[in-house]
């Protein structure tokens, strides 16, 4: 079966890939299925903008299409950067780098630093039928990056249980206890009962 991933962050296609390998499930990134254009995130919550991104992709392209949204939302910023992760500080210009330096900046002199990253991925059919997940990883922020590892806050954020950011713990670990890793072992559950009723 192929399904279409509405994204265009390599990242996000690494993991899906690897952790829904198991399910010999063909994933085609929006770009290679002809996808040229980014789905406006107007949604105040990350299930309503997986439910924009998949909606929109699977309309365009008539394939079943999977899309993500998460972030990491920090308890010292009122849950800050939250669905707005992606545009935190400077928006899309703005690298990984600065953005994790500007939430760093922040959070300078805070004790609270307690965070959770969070996952909510949506599958939308031609057929309207929805699948929906969730997960999450609690942990803290780092007063430092560590490792050269991940993509996005990944230096800066520690889960729950480790001093090690999850840059620095590396992928293999990183795809058994993230917030995506929770919400894809969730999805495949879904997928699996969905497919086993028809």
């Amino acid at each position: 079966m192929t399904f279409i991933l509405a994204t265009n962050n390599m990242g996000k296609v690494r993991e899906f890939k690897e952790i829904l390998e198991p399910l010999s499930i063909g994933l085609v990134p929006q770009l290679v299925a002809g996808v040229d254009f980014e789905v406006n995130e107007t949604g105040e919550t990350f299930e309503e903008n997986a439910f924009l991104k998949a909606s929109t992709v699977c309309q365009y392209t008539r394939f079943p299409a999977v899309a993500d949204d998460s972030g990491l939302c920090v308890e010292a910023l009122n849950g800050e950067p939250g669905v707005h992760s992606a545009r935190f500080g400077g928006g899309k210009e703005w690298t990984d780098q600065q953005k994790y330096e500007y939430l760093l900046q922040k959070l300078e002199g805070a004790e609270n630093r307690r965070a959770k990253f969070v996952s909510c991925i949506c599958c939308v059919f031609p057929n309207g039928d929805v699948l929906r997940a969730r997960g999450e990883c609690p942990g803290h922020i780092l007063s430092a990056p560590q490792g050269d590892g991940g993509f996005g806050y990944d230096p800066v954020f520690a889960p729950e249980g480790y001093e090690q950011s999850f840059a620095a713990l590396g992928q293999e670990l990183k795809n058994t206890i993230s917030h995506r890793a929770k919400a894809l072992a969730a999805f495949r559950e879904e997928l699996e009962k969905y497919y086993a009723l028809r």
